[in-house]
């Protein structure tokens, strides 16, 4: 019987099985009770999954937990919906493209086109209670990003990982398969930019070997 191709569904599937998963659901649901709000919205949890099918997969960038103000976090890391603000961690990531790849500056921050084309943008804590960063970092999240990544390390085909900032570096041991790209550079927060991410080049770099591996590029312009 042939092998039959890997989905987010199924891969999704078997975790939310998963008494920890359970656990993530049940203090979500029960923090809201409590009147808490949580961001992003409870169908938006996901769409880094739903907007990045998983055989479409070409690079993965890992953020730490989604933005903790309103209307911003709607499920992909980094990203903010049309007619929202562009927030400052954004803007340096805009302006290292700018002086990559000359693109100019978007005028929006919403990175779906980005994810469309195979890049996933993927949190590694889903979800954040509001004006409380870090607030969801130990409720479990990471025993589901680290099984993501470890997956996506299996993937068939070679992946480039973007790591920004220390919390995405510690990643890198779960990507122990040679054929896949890491890019290590600070975060493009305010307070680390400066230290390594201005001047990291990794939207040309990533090109330049998805094409030396026969992909197409990311067209990284807005």
């Amino acid at each position: 019987m042939p092998h039959s191709v890997a989905t987010w569904a199924d891969i999704l599937g078997r975790e939310k099985t998963q008494p920890y998963f359970q656990s993530i659901l049940q203090f979500i649901a029960k923090e809201k009770h409590a009147g808490k709000i949580i961001y992003p919205a409870q169908n938006e949890l996901f769409n880094a999954f739903k907007e990045t099918p998983y055989t479409q997969v070409k690079v993965v960038i890992l953020g730490q937990d989604p933005y903790h103000s309103p209307g911003q976090a709607h499920g992909l890391a980094f990203s903010v919906q049309h007619g929202v603000k562009t927030p400052p961690s954004l803007k340096n990531i805009f302006q290292e493209l700018q002086n990559d790849l000359n693109l100019p500056i978007p005028a929006h921050g919403c990175l779906k086109k980005w994810a469309n084309q195979g890049v996933l943008l993927l949190n590694t804590s889903l979800s954040v209670e509001h004006n409380l960063p870090q607030s969801h970092a130990k409720i479990g999240w990471n025993i589901f990003t680290d099984n993501v990544i470890k997956k996506l390390n299996d993937y068939p085909q070679s992946l480039v990982f973007l790591l920004w900032g220390l919390h995405a570096k510690n990643k890198s041991a779960l990507i122990t398969d040679a054929k896949h790209l890491i890019l290590i550079a600070a975060h493009p927060s305010p307070f680390s930019v400066n230290r390594g991410f201005f001047g990291c080049r990794h939207f040309s770099r990533t090109n330049v070997f998805l094409q030396s591996i026969g992909h197409e590029p990311i067209d990284w312009s807005l």
